[in-house]
């Protein structure tokens, strides 16, 4: 059996690349025969990587050869179909969708987050491929909601993401190793933002306060050297030192410094979800509904959004000393609600491989659907 995987994939973004480690891992911990084909900004670096085959997603030539040879095409996980951070977004998703339809694969929707899709031309591109896909999941009861709104009507299931089930038991960083933390530790994602001069203003004014109290700051750069300016940029803005993580650390170790840690402070989705499933509790900074829909799955709070002044340093610290003036209870219940969530997050790799080597039996509905915003 060979799949195609399409995503935001070589773009050395770690929310992402995770996503893509998680999906090989689940698809084959569950067939360990399975070919997998990944459609990449680096296809090289891919493959080395996460030892699979790889192609240039952007060759036309290579991708419809790839999806011809396939049993089939995975779309996801992330935020694929949205027109918020550019036109091309859907018109390419969709079209490397709409290139296996005509080819008689079926397209598997993977754990996606929806939206925003503000274009009329986008959500009929949206409506038109998704009816015709043979598995449709989202990460959220919002990316449901707009599927709908927008005329969808295949059956849509509720999935956790991907990254939700990763084993982090086991995972390292050397660079953790080797510092000397006396404090508590909070682990901080930041990530750029147009008119971001009051956001920044007062994370540094929280994280300052918060170093007083002898807690250990440390930014954790998820989207490589992009982050790691955005996070020497809000460092500057402190008067108390804090550290910065290596940005070309690998997901494993970006995990273990954020499972280690006692408490993250993010706004990179995937900072939460790491946070998640080392069993960390979090306080998000909102820039968008998907964060805001994960904070309210796992229960975790919303300072505020990043865009809106009704928030600001006294709270950020509040809201952290509250979780470490309450650890105990509040380790047990993001644990009690991530762990339903990571025995269920490996079922949507199942179900696609399934329904590859048995395409006509039906299909039972997936189990996270008991648990969703919990």
């Amino acid at each position: 059996m060979r799949v195609v995987l399409s995503g935001y994939y070589g773009f050395d973004n770690v929310g992402d690349e995770a996503i893509l480690y998680a999906i090989i891992h689940s698809l084959k911990e569950y067939d360990p025969n399975i070919e997998i084909m990944v459609l990449s900004n680096k296809p090289e670096k891919t493959a080395e990587t996460y030892r699979v085959q790889a192609v240039n997603r952007w060759s036309l030539r290579e991708v419809r050869a790839a999806i011809k040879s396939s049993d089939g095409l995975i779309s996801g996980g992330g935020s694929l179909l949205q027109d918020k951070t550019g036109r091309k977004s859907i018109p390419y998703y969709a079209g490397v969708m709409k290139i296996a339809q005509q080819l008689k694969k079926p397209v598997f929707v993977y754990a996606q987050g929806m939206g925003p899709i503000d274009s009329k031309i986008n959500q009929m591109i949206v409506k038109h491929v998704l009816n015709s896909v043979e598995l449709l999941t989202v990460r959220d009861q919002q990316s449901k909601q707009l599927l709908e709104k927008v005329g969808v009507t295949s059956p849509i299931e509720l999935v956790p993401d991907p990254v939700m089930g990763i084993d982090t038991s086991s995972f390292q960083s050397s660079w953790l190793s080797q510092q000397d933390f006396q404090g508590k530790v909070i682990t901080v994602s930041v990530r750029d933002w147009e008119n971001d001069d009051f956001a920044f203003q007062e994370i540094a004014r929280g994280l300052d306060q918060l170093a007083t109290k002898g807690r250990e700051i440390v930014f954790v750069p998820m989207h490589g050297k992009h982050d790691f300016k955005t996070s020497r940029k809000v460092a500057e803005l402190m008067k108390n030192s804090a550290h910065i993580a290596p940005h070309d650390s690998t997901i494993q170790e970006k995990m273990a410094i954020i499972k280690e840690s006692d408490v993250l402070f993010g706004m990179r989705l995937h900072a939460l979800i790491f946070a998640a499933v080392g069993y960390t509790p979090f306080v998000a900074l909102s820039y968008d509904p998907k964060i805001d829909s994960f904070a309210n799955i796992v229960g975790q709070p919303v300072l505020g959004h990043v865009e809106s002044k009704d928030w600001n340093a006294t709270g950020l610290v509040e809201a952290v000393e509250h979780i470490l003036s309450n650890y105990p209870d509040e380790l047990e219940k993001i644990t009690g609600v991530v762990m339903p969530l990571q025995k269920s997050a490996n079922e949507t790799a199942h179900a696609v491989i399934d329904s590859i080597k048995a395409p006509s039996a039906s299909k039972a509905p997936l189990a996270y659907k008991k648990v969703e915003n919990r």
